[in-house]
């Protein structure tokens, strides 16, 4: 039982709190530097000063130039923005897409609502860690395909995708490539240069920045339809006045995320594999989804076998530890993850999946707090399945 009265916070994949340089740095905007960025006049000329020097320190996080990053109101508007600007731009070229069965729900859904309009999609097959083999994409490329989006790191299972390999694939058969990076950034070094992707989303408030604000990069000489009518803001490409407070904060946490990454990374390693190792151990009949190495820092998906992952979540939240589960609700009903069901799990074993995301703030002593606790919340569960192994 933990006796603290702090709660351990372990889901990071779904938000981070917000670093307090950053609330500072925003608190200022507020109080200060409040103009309008459109206008000429010394107020909005200051903010929109702000906004580019924030774009300058989102866009250094990934290596590209700062006249490549648009800023959106997250990931999920970045997701919509790639898929359908880059379809209605192109669609004299083709109306074929490529994406797979285990991307963000912003972007599946962008893609279903384009087939009501006409284009076609093909939903890519993935293996039991939740990658895409370059051979399966190779496979479904054809004369009208215009776009392939795969997201860089999946948010439910943590498997870090080949995009490299992908990009090659695609850019052979001169299609353009958009990745979800809304996982990635922050969290592992970025080299899109490199990388060579052509368009790539990101959020802020998975890197310690507020929420309600992220960014949509676009390659150079890339055309993208708008999706946002309405001025001429961001290179006339999206309408709307600015958040500069939001961009302002993006641009905080990206340089502070800049200067951190590589301590953080080793830690959260550390904290998942000790968390794993000792659950293994001490509870037993407990599993890693998705690939075992390759995969975000901090971010572990485990099966335990015998027990509802949805009791266990509610369990451990009122011991004081925040978590996530295998199981998706809707209006009130308890189903299972469409990317559990995607590698291949059963819909019991999916929904007795339970996904913990370390953060920088946790520690060795969290672990101990949460090993505990799950030990003795999962041989509670298990009392009422006998059979169940549990070593």
């Amino acid at each position: 039982m933990i006796k603290s009265n702090k709660r351990i916070y372990l889901d990071h994949s779904a938000t981070t709190p917000v670093d307090p340089e950053v609330i500072e740095a925003m608190n200022s905007v507020m109080e200060s530097s409040w103009g309008n960025p459109s206008s000429i006049h010394a107020d909005g000329r200051n903010a929109k000063f702000l906004i580019e020097e924030a774009r300058e320190k989102v866009a250094a996080l990934m290596n590209v130039a700062p006249n490549e990053i648009h800023f959106t109101s997250g990931g999920t508007e970045a997701d919509n923005w790639a898929v359908r600007g880059v379809a209605h731009s192109h669609k004299e070229k083709g109306n074929h897409i490529i994406t797979a069965e285990t991307e963000h729900p912003a972007l599946l859904d962008s893609c279903k609502e384009l087939e009501k309009e006409g284009f076609t999609v093909s939903y890519l097959f993935t293996d039991s860690k939740g990658g895409v083999h370059p051979h399966d994409l190779e496979a479904e490329i054809r004369p009208d395909t215009i776009l392939i989006s795969i997201m860089h790191s999946n948010n439910e299972v943590g498997t870090i995708n080949l995009v490299h390999k992908y990009v090659e694939v695609a850019h052979e058969a001169g299609i353009l490539f958009h990745t979800d990076m809304v996982q990635s950034y922050g969290k592992l070094p970025m080299d899109l240069k490199q990388l060579d992707v052509d368009l790539a989303s990101v959020s802020s408030h998975k890197i310690y920045g507020p929420k309600g604000v992220g960014a949509l990069y676009i390659r150079q000489g890339v055309e993208v339809g708008q999706l946002m009518f309405g001025g001429h803001q961001e290179r006339n490409r999206r309408g709307g006045t600015e958040n500069v407070p939001g961009i302002v904060g993006f641009g905080k946490a990206a340089e502070l995320r800049a200067s951190r990454l590589e301590e953080d990374s080793i830690k959260l390693k550390n904290l998942a594999s000790s968390l794993y190792e000792r659950l293994s151990e001490e509870v037993g009949g407990v599993k890693i989804n998705g690939h075992a190495t390759r995969r975000i820092p901090g971010h572990l998906s485990l099966m335990f076998d015998g027990v509802d992952g949805e009791a266990l979540l509610m369990n451990l939240d009122t011991m004081g530890i925040s978590a996530s589960s295998g199981a998706a609700c809707s209006s009130g009903a308890v189903k299972m993850s469409s990317v559990l069901k995607a590698i291949g799990l059963s819909e019991d074993e999916a929904l007795s999946t339970l996904r913990v995301s370390f953060g920088r703030d946790n520690n060795e002593e969290d672990v101990n707090s949460v090993v505990a606790a799950i030990k003795e919340q999962v041989g509670r569960l298990r009392k009422t399945i006998p059979e169940v192994l549990t070593s």
